[in-house]
């Protein structure tokens, strides 16, 4: 039986774009492992995908998985099927307009294949204490990086 996890992630970004950073919690019964990154010149776009990633790609072995995010543009782009139309149509919105990030996207592709994802969407910089752990690991990130 696979393991059952939940997980929390954020991005940020110090200007946008700007440099930026990254935190993830990933729970599994009582143990939590907090993640974070950075990244130099970025979006905060590409901070919320890549916290996603880093949050997915730390599991050792396929596991099911409700993640939080407070991005729309991850939780949408998967549960209104933005992505399978963006795959179909050659990376190229409705508008026909070229897919912003479709690197990190053919990597959530990959991950959501292994693992077995269900994304929720949570109200951000609100009453929600893994996501504003995250927002603080995320933010933490840019700091340390003067």
């Amino acid at each position: 039986m696979q393991k059952k996890l939940i997980i929390y992630t954020d991005g940020a970004c110090s200007g946008n774009p700007g440099p930026g950073g990254w935190g993830a919690l990933l729970m599994y019964g009582p143990s939590t492992r907090e993640l974070s990154g950075y990244s130099p010149a970025t979006t905060n776009n590409r901070m919320e995908l890549t916290a996603a990633i880093e949050a997915l790609e730390a599991l050792k072995e396929p596991c099911r998985v409700d993640l939080y995010s407070d991005s729309s543009y991850l939780v949408n782009a998967i549960n209104e099927g933005w992505l399978k139309r963006w795959v179909v149509n050659n990376w190229k919105t409705a508008a026909k307009k070229n897919v912003e990030n479709p690197d990190l996207w053919q990597k959530i592709l990959k991950l959501i294949r292994l693992h077995e994802v269900t994304f929720h969407k949570v109200k951000g910089h609100s009453d929600n204490p893994y996501n504003n752990r995250c927002d603080v690991l995320a933010r933490e990130a840019i700091k340390k990086h003067p």
